[in-house]
């Protein structure tokens, strides 16, 4: 794995370098998606909250930041950064959802949002995935794309786990053919590029997404907790902030 490192180029985002690691960690293995046991524990668990979920929305005096707090919780499913999460501590962040620091852009999704006829959701995490059902339910039916990941990486949501949070019963679903924790643009498919260049607004779930993302020319929405000092430099809020925020441009 270090023969590996060595050859890569660190210029590029950390999304690109997870890509390389992961591929040589599943042909090392000879096991195509590792993660897949935690990414069905967690759906299982999103599921068995999505209905007390619905109700939090449901009695909300702003059901779209509401949602969009909840779905930016779930983004605590994250092995690449937590190995050893536990689901006690996944219904910990949830009853913290609104008491921890966030940053919250909603007025200006929500216009956003009444303005766009293409609207294409870039997901992160299994399990994360049901919370962000939450989220896509507040926007216009007919209107949202969401795209997963074409191939297992880390514990990233595939086509099954949109299936399993049943998204294909709201929207239309893609894959974008790579198997990067992130959105590497020129290794997606042409299906998911059309789609992205098609979108008149993009909403990226995830790190990744913003490691990858960050410095398009798009108008693009970031939904994600910041876990690294690096991403707290980059976005100027502190570690550990839940934030909705449009990158600068």
């Amino acid at each position: 794995m270090l023969r590996c490192l060595a050859g890569l180029d660190f210029d590029q985002p950390p999304p690109f370098v997870g890509q390389m690691i992961h591929r040589k960690l599943r042909e090392l293995t000879g096991n195509p998606d590792p993660y897949r046991d935690a990414k069905n524990r967690h759906n299982r668990l999103a599921l068995q909250l999505l209905s007390e979920l619905k109700e939090i929305v449901r009695k909300s005096e702003d059901p779209l930041k509401t949602s969009a707090l909840l779905a930016i919780t779930g983004n605590v499913i994250d092995l690449g950064a937590r190995g050893d999460l536990t689901e006690d501590e996944v219904r910990s962040s949830i009853a913290r959802t609104f008491s921890e620091p966030f940053h919250v852009d909603v007025e200006h999704l929500r216009r956003e949002i009444g303005k766009a006829s293409n609207i294409l959701y870039l997901a992160d995490n299994a399990g994360e995935i049901v919370f962000d059902r939450l989220l896509i339910e507040e926007m216009p039916a007919g209107r949202v794309i969401v795209a997963v990941r074409g191939e297992p990486v880390i514990n990233d949501a595939v086509m099954c786990d949109a299936q399993t949070a049943g998204l294909q019963d709201l929207v239309r679903l893609v894959s974008n053919g790579s198997d990067a924790p992130g959105t590497i643009l020129d290794d997606c498919s042409l299906e998911f590029q059309s789609c992205y260049r098609n979108a008149d607004l993009v909403i990226a779930k995830g790190h990744g997404n913003y490691e990858t993302l960050s410095n398009e020319e798009k108008n693009i929405f970031f939904l994600f907790k910041i876990k690294c000092e690096t991403v707290a430099s980059h976005t100027g809020f502190k570690q550990g902030t839940n934030v909705l925020t449009r990158a600068s441009r």
